[in-house]
């Protein structure tokens, strides 16, 4: 007798068995129904693994909505970059879920304050402060009880976390940080006044707290990951340690490697 194989969306809580979720594309789909049938005929012991099929967009999505201590999550790209993801290989599919190597990030809490409203979500890459109008934001930026910059005029700013800063945050110039080096990364989007500044590296532990300056003529919008929270007046960001992600890597495709070598890239025009 096989694995017990559930499909999404009826995901358990507290799961013993493998769940697939997959998402809508072809490509995607091929490979969900070839991991079911392997399965079914090659049991595997490993218990409480997550196989997440698709890019990075779709993993952000699969984490938060199945966050529990004990599940284990294992990308399958079938996207572009797949940052988050391991390559797909019939061959070893076996092989590579059984040996697969976990480390455990923690996401970004955002809670904004909007016309008297209040909104908690959870960012695993990043949360993106953008303009909402043709006009510039404008922003203070507090860490803790320190002002960091009084007035920021820019098309927004990102915080990233290390798992993020390879992302969104690299295009905006932002650094590139370790995944043990306990910061995150506040970087400006199209800085215009101060033209030069350019970020800052803080503990995680520390919270980091962002104002609109000018709520009627300039609104914001706050975005953790791809969740949109419109006409934000005041975002408190703080890294949640009580939640951990626990995400799985082919012992050639670790995390750790690809943040590594994106330092390492030299770009080609």
């Amino acid at each position: 007798m096989g694995v017990p194989v559930r499909v999404w969306p009826r995901a358990p809580k507290q799961m013993n068995k493998i769940v697939i979720i997959s998402d809508t594309n072809r490509k995607s789909l091929k490979i969900k129904k070839f991991i079911i049938k392997f399965l079914k005929l090659n049991p595997l012991k490993r218990s409480n693994i997550v196989v997440v099929i698709g890019g990075d967009g779709f993993m952000l999505q699969a984490l938060k909505k199945n966050k529990a201590p004990s599940n284990l999550f294992y990308g399958i790209n079938s996207g572009n970059y797949g940052f988050l993801m391991n390559k797909f290989s019939k061959k070893n599919i076996t092989k590579n879920l059984s040996k697969a190597k976990m480390i455990s990030i923690s996401p970004l809490e955002m809670t904004v304050k909007s016309n008297k409203k209040l909104k908690k979500c959870l960012a695993i890459n990043e949360v993106s402060i953008l303009r909402q109008s043709r006009q510039a934001a404008n922003l203070s930026i507090k860490a803790g009880t320190k002002t960091i910059i009084k007035k920021l005029i820019s098309d927004g700013v990102l915080v990233s976390t290390p798992a993020g800063s390879t992302a969104y945050n690299l295009s905006v110039h932002g650094p590139i940080l370790s995944l043990n080096s306990k910061m995150v990364s506040i970087a400006p989007i199209s800085a215009f006044r101060p033209r030069r500044w350019r970020g800052k590296i803080i503990n995680d532990k520390t919270k980091i707290i962002i104002k609109n300056l000018n709520t009627i003529k300039r609104p914001i919008s706050a975005v953790a990951d791809n969740i949109e929270v419109r006409n934000a007046n005041t975002i408190t960001i703080k890294t949640n340690k009580k939640i951990k992600f626990n995400l799985l890597y082919d012992k050639n495709t670790s995390l750790q490697k690809k943040i590594k070598l994106e330092q390492l890239r030299k770009e080609t025009i």
